[in-house]
């Protein structure tokens, strides 16, 4: 059997186990968000740079109401003196609580919204900050991480915990330890990894859980057409004056 075809099959093993590990989760979090949008809540979604950000947002097939969040601080101040003798570009606790904080505040996240925190390992500063503020704040928090993964790992954020540990749901994306699926004889390092794959699947998963409830109470959602058809980008702009006039 071929590595290309052994992939496959590790995509089918995860994708049951993803189902197993996950559903209840994957029903809870439609629930809350098919609740929010019909307030005319809004869902919020951050990760640390891989799939999830992108794979929600503005896509045919998908809802209008998912949001991007993205925030950092970019300092512009090159030396390579200090940079050779590691001054400047540290992370301390008191930043990222500020930049959090700072973020929360220009954003467009409010009281009664959905946040949804992908990490895959769970562990870095920002996305647990960024979970306990928004609680604070009285947003709901799902956080998309890899449990097999995360759960061997030390936190870097102050408080010692990870994703896992801090937010309201927790979707497994069940990608497993150090997340690459495939070894071969002669290389040295795992490959293909699985988070990101597991991670679509979920939060699919989810936005069906979101449609099926809201149009059965009467609701449906807002749902971005294609802009590749020929009446495509006459659609998209309807569909995006339709969100606005309705927020759902």
């Amino acid at each position: 059997m071929s590595l290309s075809q052994i992939y496959f099959e590790r995509v089918r093993a995860q994708i049951t186990a993803l189902e197993q590990r996950s559903l209840s989760a994957i029903e809870r979090a439609a629930d809350v968000c098919a609740e929010c949008l019909m307030r005319r809540g809004v869902i919020h979604v951050y990760d640390t740079g891989h799939l999830v950000s992108r794979e929600l947002i503005n896509r045919a097939g998908g809802l209008a109401a998912f949001s991007p969040l993205h925030f950092d601080l970019q300092v512009t101040n090159p030396n390579p003196y200090r940079e050779a003798h590691g001054v400047g570009a540290q992370t301390h606790p008191g930043t990222v609580r500020c930049i959090v904080q700072a973020a929360l505040d220009r954003s467009r996240v409010v009281p009664d919204d959905v946040l949804i925190i992908g990490s895959v390992s769970g562990k870095t500063p920002y996305p647990v900050e960024l979970a306990l503020q928004a609680r604070a704040r009285g947003v709901f928090t799902i956080g998309l991480t890899a449990l097999d993964y995360s759960s061997k790992l030390q936190s870097e954020h102050e408080s010692g915990k990870r994703l896992f540990e801090v937010v309201d749901l927790v979707i497994d994306n069940a990608a497993p330890y150090g997340d690459a699926m495939l070894t071969v004889e002669g290389v040295e390092t795992a490959f293909c990894p699985a988070s990101g794959i597991g991670a679509a699947v979920a939060l699919w998963a989810v936005v069906a859980g979101i449609v099926e409830r809201m149009a059965a109470a009467g609701s449906s959602p807002t749902i971005l057409a294609s802009i590749n058809r020929p009446d495509g980008k006459e659609r998209y702009n309807q569909t995006i004056e339709h969100y606005k006039q309705r927020g759902y």
